[in-house]
């Protein structure tokens, strides 16, 4: 084959290919725009159906995420009989081969340590609670949801924490709120359907990637907003020096002609994502400055909120923001708190934590309550995994740690059409086993999209030649014992 001929065959699969992707581009252009503000879109699964599958119970989800590994077996899955296995060996039949993580694979004795606090019996129906470092979470018992047979496969904080935000422990998979953006849309015309902040314990912990609120594979446009605590909530979003309002207006007008004529000639997707994020930026900055300024606040709800409230980047003040951002039609909210991965010093470092979330936690859910908003506000409370019986290191009352632990840990929901003042699952005296009632990480998900009137064996997008899903390629089950 000449040159000449070569050239041919090449401009013909390019034309092709810009055909091709010009149709697609388009489509997205045209349902990009008004998916962000209608609140449902078609079924991305080529289904035809339009979301949500059925009438929902939530509209929106506020997500806290304590990074890092919050011991469960201190804070909510306590067993009287642990008394009596304080020092005690952990027995190979309890543990029973376990994958340990590099961090105790050295160590020759699993001694069991049992809590270092004061547990008792709330609410209604008596749940156990560790009334010490929780009080606040504790009035709130007859209000959650508890769930204590949480699990997942992952061991160390990366994957673990990659899997139940994606649905998968590989990278560049969307995360939980992309698919929701992808899927609902966003109930403001004026705020991301998708946003995140981070606040940090007075230890850091794991660093957390912008990957965990990424889009992945779906559109750009789909990927959480951070929010920081500075004077830029978002980067870039203010007008540099000497560039108004009117000028700005101006300049994406012409920006944007230029975007759709580019669209037209390549079809490439991620432009129309471009227009898109563009518009919705210029938007936010009027809306922004609104949302974060909280000096309209009453009094009473920052004393509701606790001390650290008033502090720009706590997790108290990102609570209050995450309620503004309900109010205002968000549709996920996912507020990350750092610094759970206690390996020593347990006790105390737990406390520490507890004290800055156990407050603000509870008084979000009596606020949405309050305000009429818990009903229809799926309100969530937990990390990637849990921490193990046995100590991690020397067994001392104040130097102790654990390690991490998946088989089992727990996590709290209320609001958004799941059950008030309810257990659900069981695990062993060493709660290391789960002996009633699993509850898997992908469980989990599948119930909260059902909760938003999603099916999520339904909810899937063509990748790489499979139907991908939030909820993985094995099969998943709606936890409906825990729904209303």
């Amino acid at each position: 084959m000449n040159a000449l001929s070569e050239l041919q065959q090449l401009s013909n699969r390019r034309q092709f290919l810009g055909q091709s992707c010009s149709l697609l581009g388009g489509a997205a252009l045209s349902s990009l725009l008004p998916s962000q503000l209608s609140g449902a879109v078609s079924a991305p699964g080529g289904m035809g159906s339009a979301l949500p599958h059925f009438a929902p119970k939530a509209k929106r989800v506020i997500y806290l995420f304590m990074a890092g590994g919050p011991s469960h077996i201190d804070m909510f899955d306590y067993k009287p009989k642990m008394k009596e296995l304080h020092g005690t060996e952990l027995p190979e039949s309890i543990r029973n081969g376990q994958r340990i993580t590099g961090m105790t694979s050295g160590q020759k004795e699993f001694p069991c340590v049992a809590p270092m606090f004061n547990f008792e019996r709330v609410g209604e129906r008596g749940t156990w609670m560790n009334t010490d470092i929780l009080p606040h979470t504790a009035s709130i018992a007859d209000k959650i949801t508890l769930i204590r047979t949480m699990n997942t496969e992952a061991i160390n904080h990366d994957p673990a924490i990659t899997y139940i935000n994606t649905g998968t422990q590989q990278f560049g998979h969307p995360s939980m709120g992309s698919w929701l953006a992808y899927g609902l849309g966003s109930l403001s015309d004026n705020l991301p359907a998708y946003v995140t902040m981070i606040s940090v314990g007075k230890k850091p912990g794991q660093a957390l990637y912008a990957r965990l609120w990424g889009s992945g594979f779906l559109p750009s446009q789909y990927q959480g907003v951070q929010f920081r605590s500075g004077n830029d909530p978002v980067l870039y979003l203010n007008n540099p020096d000497g560039i108004d309002s009117n000028l700005r207006r101006s300049m994406l007008d012409g920006l944007g002609d230029l975007n759709r004529q580019r669209l037209q000639e390549v079809g490439d997707p991620e432009i129309a994502s471009r227009i898109s994020q563009y518009e919705m930026a210029f938007r936010m900055q009027s809306s922004v400055p609104d949302l974060m300024d909280t000096t309209e606040e009453p009094d009473y709800i920052f004393d509701q909120y606790g001390p650290q409230s008033r502090e720009k980047g706590s997790f108290a003040a990102n609570c209050i923001l995450a309620r503004r951002m309900a109010e205002r039609g968000t549709r996920f909210i996912q507020l990350f708190h750092r610094g759970w991965d206690q390996h020593g010093s347990l006790p105390k470092e737990l406390a520490h934590n507890c004290e800055s979330v156990d407050q603000p936690a509870a008084a979000l859910v009596k606020d949405l309550e309050e305000r009429g908003m818990l009903e229809d506000t799926a309100v969530i409370f937990g990390g990637e995994f849990g921490r193990t019986i046995y100590s991690q290191g020397k067994l001392t009352k104040d130097n102790h740690g654990r390690d991490h632990h998946g088989r089992c840990f727990s996590t709290w929901v209320a609001g958004g059409g799941f059950k008030a003042g309810f257990d659900y699952g069981e695990t062993d005296d060493y709660s290391y086993n789960i002996v009633k009632d699993p509850v898997h990480i992908n469980d989990f998900n599948a119930t909260v999209l059902h909760n938003l009137g999603i099916n999520h064996e339904r909810f899937t997008v063509k990748h790489q030649g499979l139907d991908s899903r939030l909820t993985g390629v094995e099969k998943r089950r709606v936890v409906k014992e825990i729904l209303t």
